[in-house]
Order: C-alpha cells, then structure tokens, then sequence
C-alpha cells in the first residue's frame, strides 16, 4: 500500500468519480469530514483545523474506503498515479 502521504487529491476525485459517490458520502463511509475531503480534492491540502497525525489518519481512512469499494490506486505511466477497479 502507498503511504498516504502519496495519495494526490486528483486520486481522490477521480476514485469518487469511478465509482459514483458524493463527496458527502465519501467522508461519511469514511469517518471524515466533507470539508476535510473538499479541502484536500480542491486545494491539495487540509486546513489548520487538522493536526498533521489527524489528517494522516483521514487519508488512510479514505483510501482504505476507496479500496474497500473496488477502487486500486496505481502507479503507471512512467510513475503517475492514477486509479481503476480492482
């Protein structure tokens, strides 16, 4: 598994996208917040509001629901990420 650290808000979009969920549905199945899944799938960051161990455990928590719905991220094309079902 990729460290969290690793997973690009553009991960995150597009694996919501894939799977057809909401932002509010992506940070209630994962234990987060929609402004902290907001903030980081539009601005590439989380807000003060998040000490840094807060916001690595809502990464984990969201790529761990994204995975658990079908989702795999990968690291393809000369090392970009990107997502597809697994």
């Amino acid at each position: 598994m990729t460290e969290p650290s690793k997973l690009t808000p553009q991960q995150v979009w597009a694996a919501r996208l894939l799977i057809g969920w909401s932002r509010d549905r992506l940070a209630s199945r994962s234990g987060t917040t929609i402004a902290f899944v907001w903030m980081y799938e539009i601005e590439g960051r989380l807000t003060k509001m998040y000490s840094r161990e807060q916001s690595l455990d809502g990464l984990v928590a969201i790529r761990s629901t994204l995975e658990a719905a079908g989702v795999e991220f990968t690291e393809e094309n000369g090392g970009k990420r990107g997502v597809r079902w697994s």
